[in-house]
């Protein structure tokens, strides 16, 4: 018991740092990369993010509602410690996998390089499903596969948009409400471009012959631990509050009605 009450002491101060980092205003050096971006972004004709948007849209789309993504088994939070314990480990395996990936497609120069998109993408949408079902979080519900996609964009966008996504999903208990019954109302546009623009240098250059496989490698294990982690302190925030440990509604059923 006491055990389990430090370590959710640690974890909240654990959140509270990362919910910090979330709300940063943008920094000027991440403003002035903005910037550029649009620009480059206005010289590509619209044709043509019209057909990346729609690209991401379907792929994303075929991972989040494919059967071997909704079949996942919902589970109950009786011991925070030891659910982390298998969060972290199925990070860490989700972290290896995407940098082997990545290693290999690098390897193999442009062509295989561009084949890392799609694989890399259903590595981690499949790690997001299955931390949401740890976390006791049934997934089968559409509006929760919509939360995944909003844990998707802090970790992938910059620093102004996150400020944005993180407010809604604090706020996640209203917000859903409001949300549409059709994802084709979600907002692939700015999905795929803040995506796009987070990770487009770092795998431009994974298509570079001779150091595609070390640079694939290293921005798949860096970039899939980070979304693993933001997946972590996400459900963190939504769960804390409710949470009681399995051995407390033990000694103290009137305090467990809360849950």
């Amino acid at each position: 018991m006491i055990k389990e009450y430090t370590y959710e002491r640690k974890v909240k101060k654990e959140l509270a740092a990362w919910q910090t980092m979330m709300q940063k205003p943008p920094s000027r050096s991440g403003a002035a990369t903005k910037r550029v971006q649009i620009r480059i972004n206005k010289i590509i004709p619209e044709k043509v993010h019209r057909v990346v948007t729609k690209a991401i849209k379907e792929l994303t789309r075929g991972v989040i509602f494919g059967a071997g993504f909704t079949t996942s088994h919902k589970y109950a939070i009786h011991d925070l410690h030891a659910t982390e314990d298998i969060v972290k480990e199925r990070i860490n395996f989700y972290t290896s996998s995407a940098a082997a990936e990545g290693a290999i497609t690098g390897f193999g120069g442009f062509l295989s390089g561009m084949a890392d998109l799609p694989l890399w993408l259903t590595l981690k949408m499949k790690m997001l499903f299955e931390i949401a079902s740890h976390y006791g979080i049934d997934i089968h519900d559409f509006k929760e596969r919509i939360f995944l996609l909003h844990v998707f964009q802090l970790a992938f966008s910059s620093q102004k948009h996150r400020n944005k996504v993180y407010e809604f999903i604090a706020d996640w208990e209203n917000q859903k409400e409001l949300l549409p019954e059709d994802i084709h109302q979600f907002d692939w546009r700015t999905f795929q471009l803040e995506y796009r623009d987070h990770i487009d240098l770092a795998k431009l250059l994974q298509l570079i012959p001779g150091i595609g496989a070390v640079v694939g490698a290293y921005i798949n294990h860096r970039f899939t631990n980070r979304l693993g982690n933001t997946a972590m302190n996400a459900y963190r925030m939504r769960i804390l509050e409710s949470y009681t440990p399995f051995t407390e509604i033990e000694e103290n059923p009137i305090k467990a009605l809360k849950l």
